[in-house]
């Protein structure tokens, strides 16, 4: 061995594998994102893309596999801002180091609106722009998701409009960030999270005023196929009064500012009981006008009623009734006529049987003093008291002699 010299030593590979195990060891060059000038990018025939990204006063090489530069589309040119995010690693065949890049955005104005008309004419051969495929919000919302940050004052003047307008809806907040590199993932998991809550009516998609550069993500392909895919209506209230972004065009409702945003899904509680009100007096007035239409109409129907009963069963049942009564009543005087026919033979009858009938011819009755009547002179005795009843009256007598009938026979 070589004196002073380590009896550790290394190959060129062992260096270059330690190298690689330190970056890949550290956690904040494995999920970067690094903004700087574009220099040299070249699209290799595989698919594959390569250039340097420059800063003041260093460069960084980087390639951008085919898998991911399908996602790029609008290509960059030569001294355009860009944004580039990926993992630092090592490169051994060369012994540097470089950016494996999985996204190449645009930061520089002229590209940046390059980038945007592009994908807004990709979009909008979609159909993801289209009105006839933008939803009416609900009139009376009961459930509203709010997706913005839970520190901007975008979301405090949301609540305190929704409060005074409509204090009847329920906001759920759903909090992500609404600028910076990683904003439009998380505002595409938002969107996720919104997709599974039950009985939701409508989303707020909101964010306070700033840069143009600031609504950055608003105009990500992701994002706007989010606000298109999302199954309940979306409103933005993106704060900006100029430019609309890709995400305003894909709602199916766009406000300048996330108060507009929140009047125009709100309605005004004051606006509504004037409604209501003037609905009220309406309805009492209809329902006035009805009752009188019907209290009319039931006493023509009470009229025709009693004109049908009348005709139909009143009529016949009181002629059946006289027909009735004068048969009743020849009947009752035929029966009246005969039977005084034969109360009249019965009387001559009794009147031919009756002792005073036979009286009237010179016969008397005679009787004893208890009233038996006396039939045979042998129940006579001299001076006995016995009543004679004559036609028009009755004498008292006494007997004076008994002559039985032979020898009143003889005395004849």
């Amino acid at each position: 061995m070589f004196p002073g010299v380590s009896d550790s030593i290394l190959t060129v590979d062992d260096v270059t594998n330690k190298i690689r195990e330190a970056v890949c060891s550290a956690p904040g060059l494995q999920n970067i994102s690094m903004r700087g000038e574009l220099l040299g990018f070249k699209r290799h025939t595989s698919g594959h893309a390569y250039f340097t990204i420059l800063g003041k006063e260093s460069r960084i090489s980087c390639v951008l596999f085919r898998s991911n530069a399908s996602s790029v589309l609008t290509w960059p040119k030569d001294g355009d801002e860009v944004l580039v995010r990926g993992r630092v690693d090592i490169y051994g065949a060369r012994g540097s180091y470089q950016i494996y890049a999985t996204t190449l955005l645009p930061l520089g104005a002229g590209a940046k609106a390059r980038a945007k008309e592009m994908l807004m004419k990709q979009l909008e051969q979609e159909g993801l722009f289209d009105p006839r495929h933008k939803r009416p919000i609900p009139r009376y919302p009961q459930k509203v998701a709010v997706i913005t940050s839970p520190t901007g004052a975008a979301l405090q003047d949301i609540i305190k409009i929704s409060s005074v307008r409509y204090p009847a809806a329920r906001l759920l907040i759903v909090p992500s960030l609404m600028q910076g590199v990683s904003a439009h993932e998380e505002i595409v998991q938002a969107f996720v999270r919104c997709a599974g809550l039950p009985d939701l009516d409508l989303v707020i998609l909101a964010r306070g005023g700033g840069s143009r550069d600031d609504l950055d993500p608003f105009d990500n392909e992701a994002v706007v196929r989010a606000v298109r895919s999302c199954p309940v209506p979306v409103v933005t209230g993106l704060g900006h009064q100029i430019d609309s972004t890709l995400a305003d065009l894909a709602a199916d409702i766009s406000a300048p500012t996330p108060s507009g945003a929140a009047e125009r899904v709100f309605p005004d509680k004051m606006e509504l009981l004037g409604t209501l009100r003037s609905t009220e007096r309406v309805m009492w007035r209809d329902v006035a006008k009805r009752f009188q239409t019907l209290e009319t109409a039931l006493a023509n129907a009470k009229r025709r009623l009693q004109f049908s009963f009348i005709t139909s069963r009143c009529n016949p049942a009181a002629e059946f009734i006289e027909n009735s009564y004068q048969q009743m009543k020849n009947y009752l005087l035929f029966r009246l006529s005969d039977s005084d026919a034969k109360l009249k033979s019965l009387a001559a009858s009794l009147q031919s049987a009756s002792p005073l009938t036979i009286l009237s011819k010179g016969y008397a009755i005679c009787r004893d003093e208890s009233g038996v009547i006396l039939r045979d002179v042998a129940l006579l005795a001299p001076g006995q008291d016995i009543s004679l009843q004559m036609r028009d009256g009755a004498a008292r007598v006494q007997v004076r002699d008994v002559l039985p009938a032979s020898v009143e026979g003889s005395a004849d």
